[in-house]
């Protein structure tokens, strides 16, 4: 490794690369960008990039050693370039290597962050992979506001100035999980000219439905992960945050601030989501607009990730404006399959298409590839040509109140059941399936429902039981024994768009409240998220509704980046308490069947 050279006359340092070529690179006059070339890269840590108002970003570029302009694939965002996923999410890591030991074949690993791509298995066929600290993380100084009108400004500058650097063809695709893939259909509404295609994997697009609110009921794993995930990268930790390892930098730059400073830095997350439960243009500034989405795209979903990816996915390749899309949806953890070998092998047949230009017949792909979901952690490939599928037979299921079931005959009407808001609820399971039931799409619920105060907070558990009676939970994004699919609503947000909705994914604008009158039963359309489930012979299928978030009566389980243990739900609950009083969210709920307004779930049933 060479340290930078003397400063230009005009600001510009010259930086050996091979002794072949010499790059340009703008630089500040602090000695922190270096170079090097390693294990089959050219490397260039802490590129500055100046944004149009004098802040200076820091990017790490990973090159091949030969001369020439490559496409690049590019990550923006805030857990540390620099910092090793072995060293920040090392559960994860461990996890991720144990059940897919490929994942560290054909590479050091010395590189791989998290939820961004491996330069080590993109840079050998002939890609740049430029990875971009975002404005007040890592070594970017500035004030850290994620998903931000400012921060997306920086992405579409980003974007412009990879797309005009001499080792870029001029096309950029950005790459990357959760954040790497969320800021991806925000920044495409902005239409960066260099920007090429996107591969969103597993990217939420509202930031209102997906992660703040679920149906209008406030959840805390954004608050819970900027203390866990983000703030303890964000620049200005010095010698309290992490080294990267290959360079011995501070990933969090070599700035020390003190934690007052730091807190002013940083937007304070639970106070702003807490004083706009409305969606509201807030909201809507840091979310998708499919109408000027129009980037080529591959969006690749979770059927284990709700509530925060994949309704995102399933949405931005239904109604994205772009007439060159595709949907890939599979399962496991959110990490994982994106650094395995079918991801990478998915990821780059798209992008050779669409950066390098080839003819490889990435543009006769079906455009809907599916991983059908079993019992078992098994998944079945499929291709389709749509979503939702053309041949669903949506089916309604009825409550029925006398026996408990789930069916689809219409019950007779009856007395409302009453439960406890925070107890166990209701449970309505179909009788033993005589035949393999599949269900594949999205789902909805209509419920008839009355509180003994002036809200309530719906929470839908679809469940699988075997013949024992068990649960069968699955591999979820994050939490390893998650359920079917789950759905939420808050009564008083119960207000629908009808121009919007469709019967199997009602939208609520969520603009106002219309409260209840305690004792006096409402109609509440409650969105379930999508998913896949092939259900065996002899198992039952289940419907449970609660008040309050699903628990397993399992061992809970942990990662080091999230905040408590997890039971069934991740880190997505549902406590906060300035958004669920006791008083109003901890009576009890009455769930109505009368004649002509009978409760039933919708359900995409998928014929033999």
């Amino acid at each position: 490794m060479t340290g930078a050279g003397p400063a230009s006359p005009t600001g510009v340092r010259k930086f050996s690369l091979t002794p072949s070529e010499t790059l340009e690179i703008a630089t500040a006059h602090d000695g922190q960008t270096r170079t090097a070339v390693a294990d089959g890269m050219r490397i260039i840590w802490d590129i500055p990039i100046r944004m149009d108002d004098g802040a200076v970003l820091r990017a790490d570029l990973y090159l091949p050693i030969a001369p020439g302009a490559y496409p690049v694939v590019l990550s923006h965002g805030c857990y540390g370039k620099g910092l090793l996923m072995q060293v920040g999410f090392p559960t994860a890591w461990e996890l991720m290597i144990k059940n897919f030991p490929e994942v560290a074949e054909g590479t050091t690993s010395k590189y791989t962050s998290w939820e961004v791509v491996d330069p080590e298995k993109w840079v050998p066929d002939g890609y740049a992979c430029l990875r971009i600290d975002s404005r007040g993380s890592g070594r970017s100084p500035g004030v850290f506001d994620p998903m931000s009108p400012r921060e997306l400004k920086d992405l579409y500058d980003c974007i412009e100035w990879a797309g005009t650097q001499p080792w870029s063809n001029g096309k950029v695709g950005m790459a990357g999980i959760s954040y790497y893939g969320q800021n991806q259909w925000y920044v495409a509404k902005h239409k960066p000219p260099h920007l090429a295609a996107i591969c969103v994997w597993e990217g939420c697009a509202d930031m209102y439905r997906e992660a703040m609110y679920h149906g209008g009921i406030m959840c805390d794993m954004v608050p819970n992960a900027q203390d866990m995930q983000m703030s303890p990268f964000q620049h200005g930790r010095g010698e309290r945050g992490p080294r990267n390892p290959v360079t011995g930098d501070l990933v969090c730059g070599p700035e020390t601030l003190s934690d007052e400073e730091l807190a002013d830095n940083r937007i304070r997350i639970l106070e702003t989501i807490r004083s706009r439960k409305l969606h509201d243009e807030w909201y809507a500034e840091r979310s998708a607009d499919w109408s000027k989405t129009e980037t080529p795209l591959l969006s690749c979903a979770n059927w284990g990730g709700q509530p925060l990816h994949p309704r995102g996915n399933f949405d931005g390749f239904v109604h994205a404006a772009s007439s060159q899309k595709w949907l890939e949806v599979h399962g496991f953890e959110h990490w994982t399959l994106f650094y395995t070998d079918y991801g990478v092998a998915l990821q780059k047949r798209f992008f050779d298409h669409f950066l390098k230009g080839e003819d490889n017949g990435w543009d006769n792909e079906a455009r809907v590839q599916l991983n059908v979901r079993h019992p078992g952690d098994v998944f079945v490939p499929r291709q389709e040509n749509e979503w939702p599928l053309a041949r669903t037979a949506w089916s309604k299921f009825y409550l029925d109140p006398l026996t408990m079931t789930l069916g689809r005959e219409i019950p007779s009407a009856a007395e409302p059941l009453t439960y406890e808001a925070l107890g166990k609820g209701l449970t309505f399971l179909s009788q033993p399936l005589v035949e393999p039931l599949e269900l594949t799409g999205p789902a909805a619920a209509r419920l008839f429902i009355s509180s003994a105060t002036t809200d309530a907070d719906i929470f839908l558990v679809l469940r699988v039981l075997d013949p024992a009676g068990d649960d069968v939970l699955f591999r979820g994004a994050l939490d390893p024994q998650a359920p079917v699919a789950q759905g939420w609503l808050r009564a008083s947000h119960r207000k629908l768009d009808a121009a919007r909705s469709q019967p199997w994914q009602p939208f609520h604008p969520h603009d106002e409240l219309w409260p209840l009158t305690p004792g006096e039963a409402v109609q509440a359309d409650v969105e379930i998220h999508p998913t896949s489930i092939v259900i065996p012979t002899g198992y039952r299928l289940g419907l449970t509704v609660l008040g309050r978030d699903f628990e397993h009566d399992r061992t809970s389980a942990t990662l080091s980046n999230i905040k408590f243990p997890m039971r069934g739900c991740g880190p997505f609950l549902h406590t906060d308490p300035t958004d669920r009083p006791p008083e109003v969210f901890g009576q009890s709920y009455s769930l109505h069947f009368d004649e002509g307004r009978m409760p039933y779930v919708l359900l995409p049933v998928i014929p033999q």
